[in-house]
């Protein structure tokens, strides 16, 4: 059944105010544009809704009845009104985000931690998944906007870039001998090699650098996050392809040696990925804001 809103506001007001005239004025408009609505109404409804009076109009009993179900949905409309004026002035709300591991780590905790202490109502969900995954999540509808690692392409898909990642081959204090001295990237099949699973974006980034220049990588070990990697390496399971930006402690620790590669591994960068035409909600874009 279609539902003239503005019948049931008149209807509304001239309950409220008990006077055709004084609705007309909170309406502004005529009284005998309001008339003329409560007579549409009442035909609609096929019963008389108010009774003239010496003060004024009274509601009928059938009026009472609609009153209380007409007063509350204008309740529920004001109240969804107040809660959009709190999302907007973000006193309340939810933001949901996409990143993997590492990059909820390494890269987007400190924008969490400082967001979380400048708007502590506002609900925060991450999820933490490769970049491919992350972009599906988001063209589902499921998160708010996504943290990749790039390159990515998707039509559907708007990507900022963000900070610069550089990728390095590192090893335990067993390599130290080799720090410092640049190896060929056609002998890295001499040492036993550790590297992410395959499927996400930064193992697909490092076999496309490897087979660019004619060199299939097959590693010992593949693990499941730059962690592990870390950690393999670190105890002298073989070489390991990590983000240089995210082991600068051990790197200065010289718990982990870099080994340059020839050719070098080109940089990268993160990406900021949203839903190409669609808005975000003020508590998305304002920590968007935070993000270099």
């Amino acid at each position: 059944m279609e539902i003239n809103l503005e019948w049931y506001r008149v209807f509304y007001w001239t309950a409220c105010t008990s006077s055709l005239t004084r609705a007309a004025e909170r309406l502004h408009i005529t009284q005998p544009a309001v008339s003329h609505t409560l007579k549409q109404l009442e035909m609609k409804l096929g019963g008389q809704l108010f009774v003239r009076t010496s003060r004024g109009v009274k509601l009928t009993t059938e009026g009472e009845v609609l009153f209380k179900y007409v007063e509350q949905a204008f309740s529920f409309v004001a109240a969804g009104e107040k809660k959009i004026g709190e999302m907007h002035q973000l006193q309340t709300g939810e933001i949901n985000i996409g990143a993997s591991d590492t990059l909820c780590k390494h890269y987007l905790l400190p924008y969490l931690e400082q967001y979380h202490e400048q708007y502590p109502e506002i609900r925060i969900r991450v999820t933490n998944r490769t970049t491919p995954e992350t972009l599906s999540l988001l063209k589902e509808g499921k998160i708010d906007f996504g943290i990749v690692n790039l390159p990515a392409e998707d039509a559907k898909v708007e990507f900022r870039t963000s900070s610069v990642l550089q990728d390095c081959l590192v090893g335990g204090k067993r390599y130290a001998a080799k720090g410092g001295t640049a190896l060929p990237l056609q002998q890295i099949h001499h040492y036993p090699l550790l590297m992410l699973e395959s499927g996400g974006s930064t193992r697909h980034f490092i076999d496309t650098y490897a087979s660019s220049f004619g060199v299939t990588l097959r590693p010992d070990f593949e693990l499941g996050s730059i962690d592990l990697l870390v950690q393999f390496a670190r105890s002298g399971f073989g070489l390991a392809f990590v983000i240089g930006n995210y082991v600068e402690k051990e790197l200065a620790a010289g718990d982990l040696i870099e080994i340059p590669l020839v050719p070098a591994i080109p940089e990268r960068q993160i990406g900021i990925a949203t839903l190409r035409g669609v808005p975000l909600s003020a508590a998305s874009a304002r920590f968007l804001e935070l993000l270099p």
